[in-house]
């Protein structure tokens, strides 16, 4: 036999007060609406024996507020999304977590199921194409706060690694431990995540008057094999190049692929440098070194944002957009040691 879902109107009718009261009491504000504690515990007594559960899509319709926060992401990093939701715990709220792809059309099928359902707030990755999107939600004074890149047209917060500093820091140290010709393989986004690595690369051989050597990837480039293609023809060309700085992790996992299969001798011959560590890098031989994003910062500086955004009555325009740039680790390992120091295996 099924179990009978009671509702505020079955309690209220069982024990003889008004559904207003019993509203008041389940929502915490007993005292506030002077309702007295006798009332106040038979109340909550008749609630635990019956085992009530909140309709939350009711209560959302009646107060505005579902105490869900919405996070859409390209991919989901499981260490960001434990700190998010543990914070978002304690203060009362769920989080959903949503990956996008970093696909337009993905992100704006997400954004109109969350939208119908009236989540109190968005963290975003965005997706190249959803400035319009972000630029509604924000108009409409829905919290949004973006995460890892921004669109330099909207007045929205957002928060993200210091790109081009940790990228100039580790080309410089290459530079200083002799490599002069270094190879910069990113992939072919406008994004302002990307072009601030490709930034800081620059200025460093700059600095150096260091010719640059960019290998851009098609970011919508499906095909493996294509994509191994176009890696292999490069590393082919083994005079012009003796380091590689890689944009993102998952091109120097590729790459490194195709390096230990095809041209051993450049793990070590060649200088190594990524963006994003991966505990892959630290356990390869070479080590590889890596510059390391402080997810545990990210997630409690996203919930402060998210949280006052949320919480605030008057939202001030003035603090309605901040770029928050957080300093990043840097790894030295022994893939970016001078040669002659280097260990040949």
């Amino acid at each position: 036999m099924k179990k009978k879902r009671y509702s505020i109107t079955d309690i209220a009718k069982e024990l003889k007060v008004s559904i207003t009261t019993v509203s008041f009491i389940l929502n915490g504000k007993a005292k506030e609406k002077r309702i007295s504690e006798v009332v106040t515990k038979k109340v909550l007594e008749y609630v635990e024996k019956v085992g009530y559960q909140p309709n939350s899509i009711a209560r959302s319709l009646r107060t505005g507020k579902s105490r869900v926060l919405v996070v859409i992401v390209e991919d989901i990093y499981s260490q960001l999304a434990r700190v998010l939701e543990d914070i978002a715990y304690n203060k009362g709220y769920r989080v959903l977590f949503c990956s996008n792809d970093n696909d337009d059309e993905k992100s704006r099928t997400l954004l109109r199921l969350f939208n119908e359902r009236q989540v109190d707030g968005y963290i975003i990755v965005p997706s190249p194409g959803i400035e319009k999107e972000i630029r509604m939600l924000n108009e409409e004074g829905v919290p949004v706060v973006l995460f890892d890149r921004y669109f330099p047209s909207l007045e929205v917060s957002c928060v993200m690694a210091a790109n081009n500093k940790a990228t100039y820091t580790a080309v410089h140290q290459l530079i200083k431990n002799g490599y002069s010709k270094i190879l910069f393989v990113t992939i072919d986004s406008k994004q302002t995540q990307m072009m601030e690595r490709k930034n800081g690369y620059l200025k460093a051989l700059e600095e150096y008057g260091l010719d640059a050597n960019v290998l851009e990837i098609p970011y919508r480039l499906k095909d493996t094999i294509e994509k191994r293609k176009l890696l292999r023809q490069q590393l082919e060309k083994t005079d012009s190049f003796d380091a590689i700085f890689f944009a993102v992790n998952y091109l120097a996992v590729s790459t490194l692929r195709i390096i230990k299969e095809e041209f051993p001798s450049y793990l070590n011959s060649k200088g190594f440098f990524t963006f994003d560590d991966n505990i892959l890098f630290e356990l390869f031989s070479p080590s590889i070194s890596a510059i390391s994003q402080p997810l545990n910062e990210y997630g409690k500086l996203l919930m402060d944002i998210i949280l006052a955004k949320i919480e605030s009555s008057d939202q001030d325009k003035e603090d309605e957009f901040r770029l928050h740039l957080l300093n990043c680790e840097i790894k030295y390992r022994q893939s970016s040691l001078p040669i002659s120091e280097r260990t040949i295996v």
